[in-house]
């Protein structure tokens, strides 16, 4: 008998959403809206075709095609092999998995690894872990644009290296790291490379067939599929030991049983980024480049933060001299702009930005961040709202700082 629940599901567009709201969202890479499209995608996974992947039975048999339909799916958006994509509970699960699995398994080979000072801070911390259970890290330099050297990394490696982790693009400041060339330089060497990918999958390219890669991790709502799943990519012959044990799934690297529903949602958001990237990461930044161009243009003493040309395309990091990054944020969100910053508004902490601050920024130039991402229900329209009120929010901050006043006097 089939049940009345008494409602309808009716799924609002989220660009309907925000104008209804009357919101400019521009944090895009702090959390995606899921793509109404993925949504219908998992829902028969909620409903009809419920099982378990790891029981004998038809329904299981359903859901075990299913799972392995979505794997493949999924690893064909990144040039990788079904078996080499492993699922996982989020990104930062991911990383734990690449990083601390491999360290452990391959302890035997050396205690040496290395990690940019640019990293994510969820990976800043895992590298503190592997420090207090032995093992030795490096952190590898960053310039001034937030870039690292092949060449720096080269004379940091040793005998007893076996691990390096670089970012494939900041999250924070958009710059595009050399992974291609850092993945040819380690190939052949013994050495793991570990990317986290999450702020630059679908909007650059990312082809693990084309660049050697050891280990990627990888994010499900970055693609603008469900939050809570994400995957490890783990290159045939590399060798990781699980860290969440259990019943042994996902070739019993990761136990517990798979969220199938999301896992469909995944696939069916890398499908439709396969079809649109296209078209829709030109247009994306246009929009960003519209943006940088009007802020440095009309509001004075502003600078772009990150590689000029190796960035992220919907990146747009700004600081402006004697202003507070939260102040910023706050401002902006009283005038319905969603945007973030490195300072602690964003990182919870009192400490500037780590990335910023490795660039070779002061505090105080490091705490005067603002970050915009932009994605796929951004228009032209939200940079018109966001300039007609970022002017006004920077000369009012301003004028209530009396270190802009001494430092930066206004033009008579």
């Amino acid at each position: 008998m089939a049940a009345d629940t008494g409602t309808t599901l009716k799924l609002t567009d989220p660009g309907e959403a925000l104008a209804r709201d009357g919101v400019v969202y521009a944090d895009y890479q702090s959390a995606k809206p899921v793509d109404p499209r993925v949504v219908a995608a998992m829902l028969p996974y909620l409903t009809e075709k419920f099982g378990n992947a790891a029981s004998l039975h038809g329904v299981g048999d359903v859901a075990t095609a299913a799972l392995e339909e979505a794997r493949a799916r999924v690893a064909a958006f990144f040039g990788a092999k079904p078996r080499e994509i492993v699922f996982t509970g989020g990104a930062t699960e991911a990383s734990n998995l690449g990083l601390v699995g491999y360290a452990l398994r391959n302890r035997r080979k050396g205690d040496h690894v290395i990690v940019s000072e640019a990293e994510h801070i969820s990976i800043l911390n895992i590298a503190k872990y592997l420090e207090k259970n032995g093992f030795r890290v490096t952190r590898l330099p960053i310039d001034l644009h937030g870039r690292v050297s092949a060449k720096k990394l080269r004379a940091r490696i040793t005998d007893e290296t076996i691990l390096v982790s670089v970012q494939w693009a900041s999250s924070e400041i958009g710059t595009l790291q050399p992974i291609a060339e850092i993945a040819e330089m380690l190939q052949g060497t013994g050495i793991a490379l570990h990317s986290d990918a999450v702020a630059a999958q679908g909007l650059v390219p990312i082809d693990t067939a084309a660049v050697p890669v050891s280990l990627l991790s990888l994010s499900s709502n970055d693609l603008y599929g469900p939050r809570g799943l994400g995957a490890l990519y783990v290159r045939d012959g590399v060798q990781v030991a699980p860290v969440l044990l259990g019943g042994g799934q996902e070739r019993g690297l990761r136990s517990g049983s798979e969220d199938l529903a999301s896992i469909a949602g995944m696939a069916a958001a890398a499908d439709i980024l396969a079809a649109e990237m296209g078209s829709e990461v030109p247009r994306i930044q246009a929009i960003r480049d519209r943006l940088v161009e009007r802020v440095l243009a009309e509001i004075p003493d502003s600078h772009l933060n990150g590689h000029p040309d190796e960035r992220l395309p919907n990146n747009a990091h700004f600081r402006f001299d004697a202003v507070e990054g939260e102040a910023m944020v706050l401002s902006l969100r009283d005038a319905g702009i969603a945007a973030s910053t490195g300072s602690a508004c964003s990182s919870k902490t009192l400490e500037p930005s780590h990335t910023l601050l490795a660039c070779g920024l002061l505090h105080e130039e490091a705490h005067g961040s603002l970050e915009f991402t932009f994605g796929r229900w951004s228009t032209t329209e939200d940079v018109d709202r966001i300039m007609a009120a970022l002017p006004g929010v920077i000369a009012r901050l301003r004028s209530l700082s009396p270190l802009y006043k001494t430092t930066a006097p206004a033009a008579t």
